[in-house]
């Protein structure tokens, strides 16, 4: 099979998977889960924050990781290219509405994230060596009983293509290239296998320092990499927003009225912009789709729904912040109108030129370079876990060298074909997830109407 039938196949099995249906079951199934909380999650986000303070933290409490440290591992994988090429991907696709349909995601994401993650604390499980974990796939055997291994298997198998580090090096490796290897003489646009292979060498090398140290060094390495990243980009978007102040109220009566008309998308389909919208939402927030749960499966705490109302602010920092500070720097440059034919972090990097010509690229090499190295570390943690359920906890780590191969392999190939691939296997995770959090949404009210009744005590 030749690459550009390689590549049309995944791409169309990422279409037929992120069809209406999966749209239907993420964006619907999250406004149901908002609507059968009784909107009571959205009200406690200020015990998120006491929380992650380590004001209600045991250290006898049974887990891995502090919740400061699940939620940043879960940022560290959905804080990634998702925010920077993906939102870039997004645009140039479906037009600035597409940014809309991303914070309706978000804001149901939300509710989503409060049940999933409660649940991964509620139903942990333990692997084949009797190490408690947490994930989807265990919330399905513990929760819905063992006749259900076949959804669990889907979630699992999808996890270990979709965690796959290839996206996020691939985009990296064309920024390092575009803004050190070209004009540095290493490389030229068209001679650039050589770098792209010894810069995604150095890479997986140091992925692989930092996984060694299993989750209890992932968490310690993105709780200090987490908020400098996030505090970076505050800081761009800023200085982007002063240079543009006056045009900021038409670019956000723009992004809401093209959400509703298409005009700027391809085609013009209204459809097709909530499509491409919804896609990127999920793909970057990762809400309903289930990697996550094994992040915040890890949290050190006995309280389930602790966890959940940690997690809510997953899809708060992750879409409504950062994902919008790219929207708002591509579409108040212009750049999406301009630079025709340029797509992903290369479409972010000309956007962020026009306000910093000499250091703006560097800047984003940076963001970037701290963006997709975290969410490497953290994207094998979920490869690991899924390979461990599938296959015995003796055998996880069988998951690392091919993890690390793909690393370097997945600098050099077309972003095209990783971007079905890697879509098209989130969408598979979305199914078991959902359908697993919606059986056991009974559950997850349950408890946190007693969690509520006694904090209110307190």
């Amino acid at each position: 099979m030749s690459l550009q039938q390689l590549e049309d196949f995944f791409n169309a099995w990422a279409d037929m998977m992120w069809s209406t249906p999966l749209v239907v079951l993420l964006v619907g199934g999250g406004l149901f889960f908002l609507v059968y909380s009784r909107f009571q999650p959205y009200r406690y986000f200020g015990h998120a924050v006491a929380l992650l303070t380590g004001r209600y933290s045991n250290s006898n409490d049974p887990g891995h990781i502090p919740h400061s440290q699940a939620l940043a591992t879960a940022l560290s994988g959905t804080l990634g290219l998702g925010n920077i090429a993906g939102v870039a991907i997004a645009i140039s696709i479906g037009g600035p509405g597409a940014v809309f349909w991303m914070w309706v995601t978000a804001i149901v994401g939300v509710a989503t994230k409060f049940y999933t993650a409660s649940l991964a604390v509620m139903y942990r499980g333990h692997d084949s060596e009797g190490v408690v974990q947490g994930g989807p796939m265990y919330v399905i055997m513990e929760g819905m009983g063992k006749r259900w291994y076949p959804l669990a298997a889907l979630f699992a198998v999808a996890c270990l293509i979709g965690a796959l580090p290839i996206f996020q090096a691939n985009q990296f490796i064309q920024l390092l290239r575009d803004a050190v290897a070209i004009p540095a003489g290493w490389a030229t646009q068209d001679q650039h296998f050589n770098f792209d292979l010894i810069a995604s060498l150095v890479v997986a090398m140091l992925v692989a320092v930092v996984v060694i140290g299993r989750i209890e060094r992932i968490g310690r390495l993105t709780v200090r990499l987490v908020p400098s990243m996030v505090v970076l980009y505050l800081i761009i978007t800023a200085t982007v927003l002063i240079n543009f102040v006056d045009q900021i109220p038409a670019t956000l009566w723009l992004i809401v009225t093209d959400a509703f008309t298409g005009e700027a998308a391809a085609g013009g389909s209204i459809g097709a912009v909530i499509l491409i919208g919804v896609r990127r939402g999920a793909f970057s927030n990762e809400a309903g789709i289930g990697t996550e749960s094994m992040a915040h499966g890890a949290a050190k705490t006995a309280q389930p729904i602790r966890e959940g109302i940690v997690a809510m602010v997953g899809p708060v920092v992750d879409t409504l912040l950062v994902c919008t500070c790219t929207a708002l720097i591509i579409l108040l440059t212009g750049v999406w109108q301009t630079e025709v034919g340029i797509a992903g972090v290369t479409l972010t990097a000309r956007a962020i030129e026009q306000v910093f010509p000499v250091t703006g690229v560097y800047l984003l090499l940076v963001m970037v370079g701290l963006l997709s190295f975290s969410t490497m570390v953290t994207m094998w943690f979920y490869g690991v876990k899924s390979m461990g359920f599938l296959f015995g906890a003796k055998r996880q780590y069988w998951y690392t060298p091919v993890y690390l191969a793909l690393l370097v392999g997945g600098a050099v190939v077309s972003m095209d074909i990783v971007n079905g691939l890697i879509l098209a296997s989130y969408a598979t995770m979305a199914i078991p997830t959902m359908i697993s959090t919606l059986y056991l949404a009974p559950k997850v009210n349950q408890a946190a109407a007693r969690y509520f009744a006694e904090l209110k005590k307190n």
